[in-house]
């Protein structure tokens, strides 16, 4: 086993912020992790007393990333994952699934908070035969991101790249579209995304999260299904093709619910 964690050192004046409300760690709480403070914890009521469907969207998301990763390992062969916009760890991490299927596989986590940067030096570790590392890059620099990649993955062989309700951080979508076709771009043929992102028609997830981006806290967009299903333009997508999160292919037995998210899996050919 390989575990590392790649590029700057945090700089002395850094500190995590508690002053505002930050994603990465509402949705450490909504998931039923720890890492977390009280100015995350009340925002995240706020949220759920607006849109209480938020609870079961960031759960169907951790479940579709599962299975999501099962099928290429299982049926596509894939052994290497990168993932962006880690937040922080919870039960059930991208690591602990890919190598649990194939213990093999290697996982590169992409993220630029410190407080995941902290949780990702001290829980991700995985498997002896696999390789787990962190990149401490900005996801708008996804050169540097695939270089820093090349260095833990085989960028000549097949690569997962997950972006799993990251996207809507980059508020520009111009940006958005600019950020996903780079970090693709540097992927070889044979390569998939898994993404995964929150759409803009519930009014009242609208309308939660308005009332998040009040709080000075990092925005996040909600967008369009056809916007989203930008993403996957030029890749072959998988069935049942671009769906809510609980309607691909959901384990046999359980019925999908609706909800306001757009998923899918698609192959770079």
């Amino acid at each position: 086993m390989t575990d590392d964690t790649f590029g700057p050192e945090q700089e002395p004046g850094t500190k995590i912020n508690t002053d505002v409300p930050q994603s990465a760690r509402i949705w450490n709480y909504w998931l039923g992790g720890t890492d977390n403070y009280e100015i995350d914890r009340v925002a995240g009521d706020q949220y759920v007393s607006l849109y209480p469907g938020i609870v079961p969207l960031a759960r169907a998301g951790r479940y579709f990333m599962d299975r999501a990763i099962r099928f290429l390992i299982h049926e596509r062969g894939i052994r290497q994952f990168m993932d962006c916009g880690t937040g922080l760890p919870t039960v059930d991490n991208t690591h602990e699934m890919a190598q649990r299927a194939a213990p093999e596989a290697k996982v590169v986590y992409v993220d630029n908070d410190p407080l995941v940067l902290a949780h990702a030096r001290a829980l991700m570790t995985g498997t002896p035969e696999g390789r787990t590392a962190y990149i401490d890059c900005d996801l708008h620099d996804p050169v540097t991101i695939l270089s820093r990649a090349s260095e833990i993955l085989d960028l000549s062989s097949p690569v997962a790249l997950l972006l799993v309700n990251v996207m809507g951080h980059i508020v520009d979508p111009v940006e958005a579209r600019r950020v996903a076709s780079g970090l693709l771009d540097g992927l070889p043929s044979g390569s998939y995304l898994i993404l995964d992102d929150c759409t803009d028609d519930n009014e009242a997830f609208n309308n939660a999260q308005r009332a998040y981006d009040d709080t000075g806290a990092i925005p996040f967009r909600l967008r369009s299904r056809e916007f989203l299903s930008g993403y996957f333009e030029g890749l072959e997508v998988e069935a049942p093709g671009l769906v809510t999160a609980n309607e691909w292919r959901p384990d046999v037995g359980v019925e999908p619910e609706m909800l306001p998210t757009l998923c899918g899996v698609g192959r770079k050919p």
